[in-house]
């Protein structure tokens, strides 16, 4: 049986860094994410006694190695939760993200996202949004938020009736722009976990993030933009420095980099422009905005010497009826 979704990356909001099982992906903490639009991941899935073995193309290219056994777990997660005699065949995916990746601008999250999607319905699973979301996880747990979409938050667990994605309730979604400036600087997420754990502020960092998911539901639950989106500023900078105390001392910022974060704090300080800088793992960083301001935004940004693009917020990893082979 074959199937087809779609689904958009995140942006964290939020973060984690770190997880208390590999296998399962289940992170320290809770973590809040928005999905970002138009930028996606379309994925098509088939099961088929075709095929000689489980195969996965990204962009063209076979995955094998690390990357192949992510995805695999991914479709063992399917696999295990299905009653169809057709998931025992060798499966055959292929996916194409529709911006660029191992960037910092969350490709896991969406190419992950929509691979639980299609394969829930190739798999004929009668499942929700939330127990999709616990098949993305074992791939990225981020790829979890992305599968509900919009304003999600991933719950830690230590099982998948506790560990899933739920959306938060908020109208943030009809004023926000992100303004993304692509600085191309590649870095390993999983890495970034690795190193997290071992800094000696990650202890901190776990001390104080449990206030920063319960003000942060608070700000999207009370549609407060400069609220929610200055925690996301203060966020980025406290994971950052976890991150960056790890046993290899990671910096991952560029100078172009740190030039946006200088112009967007300028635009805020000086212009009483609505705008705060966000990053995940890598050296591009969000720009959150309100549309009203967001081309003279984008203008500033790209007068950095940065790339830049325009996005809004995306919905739920979706079906889709046009295949990829």
């Amino acid at each position: 049986m074959k199937a087809t979704a779609t689904a958009h990356p995140i942006q964290g909001l939020v973060k984690y860094h770190g997880m208390r099982d590999d296998v399962e992906r289940l992170p320290y903490h809770d973590s809040i994410s928005v999905c970002t639009a138009p930028s996606h991941t379309r994925t098509t899935v088939e099961f088929s006694m075709d095929y000689e073995e489980d195969t996965y193309v990204v962009d063209g290219e076979e995955l094998d190695g690390r990357a192949f056994d992510r995805l695999e777990a991914v479709v063992e997660k399917a696999r295990s939760m299905s009653d169809a005699a057709h998931t025992v065949y060798p499966v055959r995916i292929e996916s194409e993200n529709s911006f660029p990746s191992n960037v910092g601008l969350g490709s896991s999250s969406s190419g992950f996202a929509a691979a639980a999607r299609a394969l829930a319905e190739a798999a004929e699973l009668d499942a929700s949004l939330q127990e999709i979301s616990t098949i993305a996880r074992v791939g990225s747990a981020s790829a979890a938020r992305a599968v509900t979409g919009a304003f999600s938050q991933l719950y830690t667990g230590l099982n998948d009736e506790d560990c899933r994605s739920r959306r938060i309730p908020t109208n943030l979604h009809e004023e926000l722009k992100v303004v993304v400036a692509l600085v191309p600087y590649h870095k390993e997420t999983e890495d970034a976990h690795d190193e997290a754990v071992d800094s000696h502020m990650f202890d901190a960092r776990m001390a104080h993030v449990h206030g920063q998911i319960a003000e942060m539901r608070d700000a999207l639950r009370e549609d407060d933009f400069d609220r929610a989106f200055e925690l996301a500023e203060h966020d980025s900078l406290s994971l950052a420095a976890t991150t960056m105390t790890g046993p290899k001392g990671w910096v991952y910022w560029q100078p172009a980099t740190l030039a946006v974060f200088n112009r967007v704090r300028e635009l805020r300080e000086e212009e009483d422009v609505p705008a705060y800088f966000s990053t995940d793992t890598g050296a591009s960083v969000y720009v959150n905005t309100t549309e009203d301001h967001a081309e003279y935004v984008e203008e500033q940004i790209a007068d950095t010497g940065v790339s830049t693009t325009t996005w809004g917020v995306g919905g739920p990893a979706q079906l889709q009826d046009d295949h990829l082979f």
